[in-house]
């Protein structure tokens, strides 16, 4: 509809003379917003007072000229009038609204998906734990955040490559090696005093015991660097994948950080640096001359032990994901990035490298509270609450919902209880509830003999949208039109919460329709144009389910 009105505005301006507030020159962009107040219409645009200075008018005398001009079909457009200061407000026909009806019913699975992605090559790296430990709700917030990006991009026709980046090298998995080869050596019956800094979860001792019951006491002398190291790196892999296949998340790639050093690719970035005269000596150590490129300090790349701190192949694995072709790179990271990857940015610019084409999202942490309090440790694992635990205690629907409710700039609070409940109260069980409502409704009205299957099948003659008058039939048709823009949004803005925000405006309104209005009713024809609009409801909430990565019950 606003691709229609702005023609019919550009026709109207040439039609009327006023053809140069419409010419590419003049910067003047025709968009429009949905007015705050319902009686002001469905769309308004204020392109007249954006346009008054070029034509030297006053925008009143604009509006009024391009609404003698405009022609607009009265199918659609019941009303345009000039308010206010110089805003043109649109009114739509119920026709138009229920004319969303058949294109939900038409497009069925497919309905809310676009192309203004245009096949753009993306990445979306995320979660990138290193095999250290389980996967925490923190890792969790991570984990269901960038594969609902990934989700919402490729509905938007975005070519979507989701990654891992992982380092299963240098200190931190030499001490979990060691970890492991001292709870072996303890279940040999070694008295030990475990180090304050080595790994402190019970899975340490559950990957030592299964070593033990396979190899019993002829590792009693191996280093950790072998097969204790090894081992833990294995089981822990497997549990962090078997972690996020519970939520539904797969990986295209698992990038191992480790081959950037084996493939050359550090000492490139060095060299790089060097020949751009952006590095130099101090301590021992190697310096990033960020203050060159506008940065606000240097920072260390090299430490003076010869080992490259975080920054360096976090720079090689951007100039690789560069190489790699991707035309949109985007990177999901806890807030302990937020002061760190400026400098990769930057160190990327200063080498030639389009960081426009980098986006990155930082999330906030999550807090889990249970009975009013601050849920603080995990029983079973170490000081951390983990994933699993979580999915444990209110399944996956719940835990990807909440992590999503709202925008990840926000600190979350999860209220285990909340997320619990099989009532209206939990926002994910109302909006199920709506789901499998609908399709409680849809049995009683096929027991019924009413044509269920053949609508839901494309076979609509029995379907006269002509036929819905209702206040709640015309606004809930309304908001399910919406869902195609919605997506849209959500996609440019990185913001999957709004889909959540509108599956819930879809329910409310679903929900107001079926308390006013039976469906099942007498008059066949009309209860078979409110199936209609019932199949549509269910089709909108169940592939906006499908993006948040959540289950369509069809029962509860």
């Amino acid at each position: 509809m606003k691709e229609y009105l702005k023609s019919q505005i550009i026709s109207a301006l040439n039609k009327s003379g006023l053809s140069a507030a419409s010419s590419a020159e003049t910067g003047i962009d025709i968009s429009f917003e949905k007015p705050k107040i319902e009686s002001h219409g469905d769309l308004s645009t204020n392109f007249a007072l954006l346009a008054s200075k070029e034509l030297k008018m006053k925008p009143r005398d604009i509006a009024q000229k391009v609404l003698d001009s405009i022609e607009l079909d009265p199918r659609l457009v019941e009303k345009a009038e000039v308010a206010g200061p110089g805003f043109i407000n649109f009114k739509f026909t119920d026709g138009y609204f229920l004319s969303f009806i058949e294109m939900v019913l038409e497009a069925g699975e497919t309905f809310g998906r676009s192309e203004v992605g245009g096949g753009k090559k993306t990445q979306v790296e995320f979660v990138s734990a290193n095999p250290t430990g389980p996967l925490t709700v923190g890792h969790g917030r991570n984990a269901v955040f960038g594969d609902t990006i990934a989700n919402v991009l490729q509905w938007t026709g975005h070519d979507v490559t989701r990654e891992y980046y992982f380092n299963n090298a240098g200190r931190q998995m030499r001490v979990l090696g060691d970890s492991v080869r001292l709870r072996y050596n303890e279940i040999l019956g070694e008295k030990i005093e475990f180090p304050e800094d080595h790994y402190q979860g019970e899975y340490i001792r559950e990957i030592a015991q299964h070593l033990y019951d396979e190899r019993g006491s002829s590792l009693a002398n191996v280093p950790a660097e072998g097969i204790f190291k090894d081992r833990a790196e294995q089981e822990i892999f497997e549990d962090i994948k078997k972690s996020l296949s519970r939520l539904g998340i797969a990986f295209d790639v698992f990038y191992n950080e480790n081959s950037l050093y084996e493939t050359g690719k550090i000492k490139e970035v060095i060299a790089a640096l060097d020949k751009a005269g952006l590095t130099y000596e101090k301590d021992g150590a190697k310096w990033f001359k960020a203050t060159a490129v506008g940065g606000e300090q240097d920072k260390v790349i090299v430490k003076s032990t010869g080992e490259p701190t975080y920054r360096l192949p976090d720079i090689a694995y951007h100039i690789e994901k560069f190489r790699r072709g991707f035309e949109l790179v985007i990177d999901i990271f806890g807030s302990d990035h937020i002061a760190t990857y400026p400098d990769v940015l930057l160190a990327l610019r200063s080498l030639g490298h389009d960081t426009d084409k980098v986006k990155v999202l930082i999330h906030q942490f999550v807090t889990i509270f249970q009975n009013g309090e601050v849920v603080k440790m995990s029983t079973r694992k170490a000081n951390f609450i983990t994933l699993d635990e979580l999915i444990d205690w209110v399944g996956a629907d719940a835990v990807r919902f909440f992590f999503l409710m709202r925008n990840i700039g926000t600190h979350l609070n999860f209220d285990i209880d909340l997320a619990k409940k099989q009532s209206e109260e939990n926002p994910v069980f109302y909006l199920q509830y709506a789901h499998a409502r609908i399709a409680s409704i849809l049995r009683f009205a096929k027991e019924e003999g009413l044509p269920v299957g053949k609508v839901q099948q494309g076979d609509r003659n029995d379907v006269d949208i002509s036929l819905l008058k209702e206040k709640e039939e015309i606004e809930l048709s309304k908001t399910l039109g919406n869902f195609p823009e919605v997506v849209a949004a959500a996609a440019s803005t990185y913001e999957p919460h709004r889909i959540i925000n509108y599956l819930q405006e879809v329910a409310e309104s679903f929900h107001r329709f079926y308390h006013v209005h039976r469906v099942v009713i007498p008059d066949r024809k009309l209860a078979t144009s409110r199936l209609a609009v019932c199949l549509a409801a269910k089709t909108v909430l169940a592939n906006g389910f499908r993006i948040l990565g959540i289950s369509a019950p069809d029962k509860m």
